[in-house]
């Protein structure tokens, strides 16, 4: 009897929660847009992967046997790891929220977890619980957790493998009853012994076609809802967002792009959004790719992203003794000498009422529109159709804003009026001669 009754009780929440799929409350909805206001954060892919220097995927993409692959946790010893440098950092770049991988496909959780011995605390010589380090000083500091959590598994016996055919795997052992009480065991642990913990963010759930198999979600999201109703939930399943789902999340593209080839299938929800991407081409620690971004790239990249009403996750693989890539830090260096004098052009703002263009976009918060000329003028010529020159005179802008209309343009730099003029359905506006910064941000006010 208490076995059915636990069973209703269960079926009962997840009907609840994916309820909010449709209803949903005045609590979720302030939890969501607080999370929209937040608009940076810090992704950090770490774990004993990183000791191969090749990145998350090496066990997977070097056909590592899983026992071999195990006894790397016999030399993890991150002993230069700063959980406070690291927040500090962030803070400082201008990050307002950290996530950080527990556990990946790998099977290895970097925390101190009571459902398998493979974990940081017990199988290394380091024997620290890092995540809870990193949690108390997210919690000093004022940055939201939240924490990327794997479905799939290259490690443990009983999870039904499925695209990962180069992974060692007895079939014989599958039990997915038992590897989901294992996930949600861990859930659980991850929700009760850290504090606060703003999303879980899932990955790993396209192992299996959504059609072929049944991840039970429901149930998970119900209890992930019970532990801490204002945690949020996403899922990079690669799909449109599924039942109590409170964002969509977007991989190496922003929303609406497919360049990566990861969002073909994705129509964008009206839910908060989310773009992660890396830095260099890399998600964990990869001694050979110098391929990083520019810092200003990064920021346009970061800036779009808001112009696109999209939070902007920006990945970091820290280095086996735990500390971040030099590279990683100048260009947070970068963006944090950006975000200091122009964060309040990001955060808490929304997708501006003029769409992306070619020159750049625009954010918005209430009747102040930011312009973010981001595309202007390389080698002395003019790079898009939105910019032009009028009589030989000074650099110009057009602003397609059908419907509306402005009473004032500033430059955001020192604040001076900038000359504008009615066109079509829009304004063209007079632009200053080009200033020396990534972004030239221009604030019009829209009259009521």
């Amino acid at each position: 009897m208490k076995r059915i009754f636990s069973i209703l009780f269960v079926l009962l929440l997840a009907l609840t929660v994916a309820a909010q799929g449709l209803v949903v409350s005045d609590e979720t909805r302030r939890i969501r847009e607080d999370f929209q206001d937040r608009k940076f954060g810090i992704f950090i892919h770490w774990g004993i992967y990183s000791m191969l220097a090749s990145g998350e995927w090496v066990m997977h993409n070097r056909h590592i046997d899983r026992d071999e692959y195990a006894k790397l946790a016999g030399g993890f010893c991150p002993s230069w790891f700063s959980a406070r440098e690291w927040v500090q950092l962030f803070k400082e770049a201008g990050a307002q929220y950290v996530t950080f991988t527990s556990r990946h496909h790998d099977g290895f959780s970097m925390w101190g977890t009571k459902a398998s011995s493979y974990n940081i605390v017990e199988t290394t010589p380091y024997g620290r619980d890092v995540l809870k380090s990193l949690a108390e000083a997210c919690s000093e500091h004022g940055l939201k957790l939240h924490l990327y959590y794997s479905h799939m598994d290259w490690q443990r016996t009983d999870y039904p493998m499925g695209a990962c055919r180069n992974c060692p795997h007895d079939e014989a052992t599958t039990n997915w009853d038992s590897y989901y009480a294992f996930m949600n065991m861990q859930l659980t642990e991850l929700l009760t012994n850290y504090g606060p913990i703003g999303a879980i963010w899932f990955d790993g759930m396209w192992d299996h076609k959504e059609k072929e198999f049944d991840w039970r979600l429901g149930e998970q999201y119900a209890l992930i809802k019970k532990l801490q109703p204002k945690c949020l939930i996403g899922n990079n399943h690669h799909g449109s967002p599924i039942g109590a789902e409170d964002f969509q999340l977007f991989e190496q593209d922003l929303p609406g792009q497919n360049s990566a080839g990861f969002s073909g299938e994705q129509k964008v929800s009206q839910l908060p959004l989310e773009t992660c991407m890396t830095m260099n081409n890399t998600w964990g620690y990869n001694i050979t790719d110098k391929n990083y971004k520019s810092g200003d790239e990064l920021i346009r990249r970061l800036v779009t992203a808001a112009g696109m009403n999209a939070n902007f996750l920006l990945n970091i693989g820290p280095r086996p003794d735990g500390q971040l890539p030099d590279e990683a830090v100048d260009r947070l260096k970068h963006i944090g000498a950006f975000m200091d004098s122009n964060s309040s052009t990001i955060y808490g703002t929304r997708g501006g009422c003029v769409p992306p263009q070619e020159w750049g976009v625009t954010t918005q918060k209430g009747k102040t529109l930011y312009i973010h000329v981001l595309n202007k003028e390389k080698d002395g010529k003019i790079v898009n159709e939105g910019l032009k020159r009028i009589n030989g005179g000074p650099l110009s802008l057009f602003l397609p804003l059908s419907g509306q209309s402005i009473s004032k343009v500033t430059l955001r730099s020192d604040g001076s009026s900038l000359d504008f003029q009615r066109e079509g359905d829009g304004y063209r506006i007079f632009l200053p001669k080009r200033p020396n910064t990534v972004d030239c941000i221009l604030t019009a006010t829209l009259n009521p």
